[in-house]
């Protein structure tokens, strides 16, 4: 249907004095939406709302509507959208999987219209919704008259987002706002987010020191147990009503949207240590170690009775829940509690610490049970699974007591990745979640990147994600402030609910993580500006690039890269927060968190003195990357001057900064690191140039967000939890004052292979890999070799093929491959592939003892999956 049938069959007419280009004059005709009452997908609750919510859209744009039970009830000069299940409509079709979408142009009786199926409930509500966003965001007239059918379907099952109460002043305003969920939930609904999750007691790691306990142990917060006399100190008995009926209300507003709702509980624990009563004003009364759990039980049905559209628990079954960990007897009876609820309640085990006890007795309920490892530590990486995790995450050994006996001791490698969860034979669901370290304040949104996380979450068949939205944890452990979350100084960058600064960067998730091949249309609508969508593009790659090629610390109580807490370069005995790092802990020396795939600093220094190369990462091609993307979100950047960008501009100009300053910082380390192992003075002077371009970089964030930003951003109770970017100017000046002096003793120097390195340090390098031909196997047959081939053009001096189980736990393989005219080849061996797990890996070619690198590695936008990975038949 072009828009004369349109104008023909509604009666719309465009005015000679539209206020401009495309604009409407009020319309004589209407749009009706047809749901019929005998089709069970088009008559749920959920479809009638979404019906109601494009009926609004419609109205926006001036046009009056309706809905209507058949297409014959409405005005001739109708246009019908005509919502239906998955039978078909003529040649149209809806994809036989969950959640999916068709919307097409039809004909309906003598009428063009709109046919939106979907092939169950929640695809139609996409498909409803996604009508109502085209209206919104486009001239009403190209909105409706499509003639190119869309069809999607979801890439990852779960599409999860969590927000979290974590402090009483920052939290308690919008946990109690009836007018704010139904729009935010909208929100998530209209982004194809499929799962809310609300995360009660994360405010603490452990009982220590416990300044704000709101929800802190939930179950007294929302109701009276009977047989128990239990209760939070101080808590009214009408507030703690109030919480349940808001509990309620939040469910039932998420379930109406056609979303499932999520509880998490992360806390058990209701004994605090060091944490005076007088500042601590909910301390639970009435539970002791022979009622606990008995308690958590009976508690736990209660609540899921009362609020029945809880349809998910998600348990921290850790030590840092308050129970130790192998406490196998008390979970197995607080998951009773799922049973006594009487109907089918899925249960999602947070992996850390977690073994095949503690799964097995979750599935012993009989309940859908999911468990749900940290992708990337606390992290966000780039868009792949680490290759490998941090030596100080494995266990060598290692044993434990107490409340961390495995994730501290056996189990230490399911802190921080998919440890060994991802057997083929698994009897559970496996869903990754994004942890709020890498970046909780400036705005993310990245397309590309966004697709390549999207096709990550189904990594050997995992379920999809949960994200820890942006500003999660923000007043955590008693740093709250109230009235300000978003931390604005400049009032009139403060949106009125938090989570809308953030729009663009739910969209482009949510979309993404449904479909990854979205029509770039769906976001771009929304933003309309394509050097604001390149700018963010840019700068939203660079921390998480940050993230991977330097690790000082995995858990996000520690490191903060968005607000970085400076690591001497100089002098390991100078006060900082690193202590899960190796020693000297200095920055030359940090792991990389993808260790198999990037070089650590001081490695890769010692490599440029020797004239040698391995094929990982170099911190001075890490360097380079964050470089380009800064400049590259700088220079479009310029283009966007629109007052409506400013929030943009900010954070895309802050994440620039931050890209400088680490590629200046890591040059400065790898050249600083050339001085330690030759005493070269020109190396050291070269440091010293590029650690000051770091400082200036850094000085003028701060710069820019003096008078835009609170000078105390509060994260957690720390300083370096809290703060502005202004208070981390000292600790950078005091290390370059430590390399200065170090000038007073250095050597003149100038050897050849000092000159070299430092050219290298300083140079814009760029990989020149041979063309390579490999076809990865299809699958491989346990205990059957497995022959690997790969042809090169170009002479080689060695390759080299690694693989692993893919299975944390273990250490990297390496074969030798064997060439003859341009192929090589290697053979995993049967008793390796002996093995419930896929199986990973990847080449090093080298062509020169200095010319070395990794097969496939990464493309030119650094968002392919760098590895290979077969699967078992």
């Amino acid at each position: 249907m072009d828009r004369r049938d349109f104008l023909k069959h509604t009666g719309v007419a465009i005015g000679a004095a539209a206020a401009g280009p495309g604009a409407l004059a009020q319309p004589r005709g209407r749009v009706s939406v047809v749901t019929d009452p005998r089709d069970p997908v088009a008559s749920a609750p959920p479809v009638r709302w979404a019906a109601q919510e494009l009926q609004r859209a419609l109205a926006e744009h001036g046009m009056a509507g309706g809905q209507f039970d058949a297409a014959d009830l409405t005005a001739e000069t109708d246009f019908c959208i005509l919502a239906s299940g998955p039978k078909p409509a003529r040649t149209i079709t809806v994809p036989d999987t969950p959640e999916a979408l068709t919307i097409a142009p039809a004909w309906l009786s003598d009428r063009s219209g709109l046919t939106v199926l979907g092939s169950d409930v929640r695809g139609l509500v996409y498909g409803l919704l996604e009508v109502a966003d085209r209206v919104r965001h486009s001239e009403l007239i190209s909105a409706l008259t499509t003639t190119k059918p869309t069809t999607e379907r979801p890439a990852n099952t779960v599409r999860s987002i969590s927000r979290m109460f974590v402090s009483d002043v920052e939290d308690k305003p919008w946990y109690n706002d009836r007018e704010m969920w139904p729009a935010y939930l909208t929100m998530l609904a209209s982004q194809r987010f499929n799962r809310f999750s609300l995360a009660l007691g994360i405010g603490y790691d452990f009982l220590r020191e416990v300044t704000d306990a709101y929800f802190l142990f939930s179950y007294p917060f929302f109701l009276s147990v009977p047989g128990y006399n239990v209760r939070a100190v101080n808590l009214p008995d009408a507030e703690r009503d109030h919480n349940l009926e808001m509990l309620k209300f939040i469910s039932e507003q998420t379930v109406a949207r056609g979303l499932e709702f999520q509880l998490g509980i992360w806390m058990h624990g209701y004994q605090w240590a060091n944490s005076p009563s007088v500042k601590t004003n909910y301390t639970i009364e009435g539970l002791t170690a022979d009622n606990h759990a008995n308690y958590c039980r009976d508690a736990l049905a209660a609540l899921l009775k009362a609020c029945p559209a809880i349809s998910g628990v998600t348990f921290r079954i850790h030590g840092e829940s308050g129970v130790a960990e192998g406490s196998y007897e008390f979970w197995k009876t607080v998951f009773d509690g799922v049973v006594r609820s009487g109907r089918k309640v899925e249960i999602d085990m947070h992996a850390k610490g977690i073994d095949q006890g503690m799964i097995d007795v979750g599935l012993a309920t009989g309940m859908p049970v999911k468990v749900s490892p940290k992708f990337w530590a606390e992290h966000m990486g780039m868009p792949y699974h680490q290759a490998d995790i941090r030596d100080q995450e494995i266990p060598h050994g290692r044993t434990a007591t107490g409340l961390m006996a495995l994730s501290s001791g056996s189990r230490s490698f399911t802190r921080y990745g998919y440890a060994d969860l991802l057997r083929e034979d698994r009897r559970f669901g496996l869903l990754h979640r994004i942890w709020p370290g890498t970046q909780r304040l400036l705005l993310w949104g990245d397309p590309v990147t966004a697709a390549a996380y999207s096709r990550a979450f189904g990594f050997c068949g995992s379920s999809g994600v949960e994200i820890f939205e942006p500003l999660s944890f923000k007043g955590r452990r008693g740093s709250g402030i109230g009235g300000n979350r978003c931390g604005y100084a400049d009032a009139t960058l403060k949106p009125r609910w938090d989570w809308e600064k953030y729009l663009y960067s739910y969209r482009v998730w949510g979309r993404l993580l449904y479909n990854p091949q979205a029509d770039p249309d769906t976001w771009r609508r929304a933003l309309r500006l394509p050097a604001a969508e390149a700018a963010l593009a840019s700068a939203s790659r660079i921390l998480p690039i940050i993230t991977t090629a330097h690790g000082p610390s995995a858990a996000n109580n520690t490191y903060w890269p968005e607000m970085y807490t400076n690591q001497p370069i100089v002098d390991p005995r100078k006060n900082n927060p690193y202590t899960d790092t190796a020693s000297p802990k200095v920055f030359g020396n940090v792991s990389p968190f993808d260790p198999q795939l990037f070089s650590r600093v001081n490695e890769f220094a010692a490599e440029l003195i020797k004239g040698e190369r391995s094929g990982k990462y170099s911190p001075v091609e890490v360097a380079q990357w964050l470089e380009d993307l800064a400049d590259t979100a700088t220079r479009q950047l310029k283009q966007v001057e629109a007052p409506e960008f400013r929030r943009l501009a900010i954070d895309v100009s802050v994440q620039a900064g931050l890209g400088r300053f680490f590629g200046a910082k890591l040059r400065s380390a790898v050249l600083y690191g050339i001085h330690e192992q030759t005493g070269d003075r020109a190396a050291l002077e070269e440091a010293i140039k590029q650690y000051r371009r770091a400082r200036d970089s850094w000085a003028q964030i701060a710069d820019r967000t003096k008078g835009v930003y609170v000078p105390d951003i509060t994260i957690g109770e720390h300083p370096w939890l809290r703060g502005h970017w202004l208070d981390r100017l000292p600790a950078i000046d005091d290390d370059i004052a430590d390399m200065q002096k170090r000038l007073e003793s250095a050597k003149a120097g100038g050897e050849p292979a000092a000159r070299a390195a430092i050219a290298e340090a300083l140079g814009r390098p760029r990989r020149a890999p041979a063309a390579c031909r490999h076809t990865p196997p299809v699958q491989f047959h346990a205990s059957q070799p497995l022959g690997v081939e790969i042809a090169v053009e170009r002479k080689l001096v060695s390759a080299r093929l690694y693989y692993r189980h893919v299975n944390q736990a273990e250490r990297y393989q390496m074969a030798e491959m064997q060439g003859t005219g341009g192929r090589y080849r290697a053979t995993i061996p049967g008793a390796y592939t002996d093995s419930p797990y896929p199986l990973v890996y990847y080449f090093e070619l080298k062509e020169a003892p200095d010319k070395a690198w990794l097969y496939p590695g990464f493309g030119p936008d650094l968002t392919n999956q760098p590895y290979f990975v077969v699967r078992r038949a």
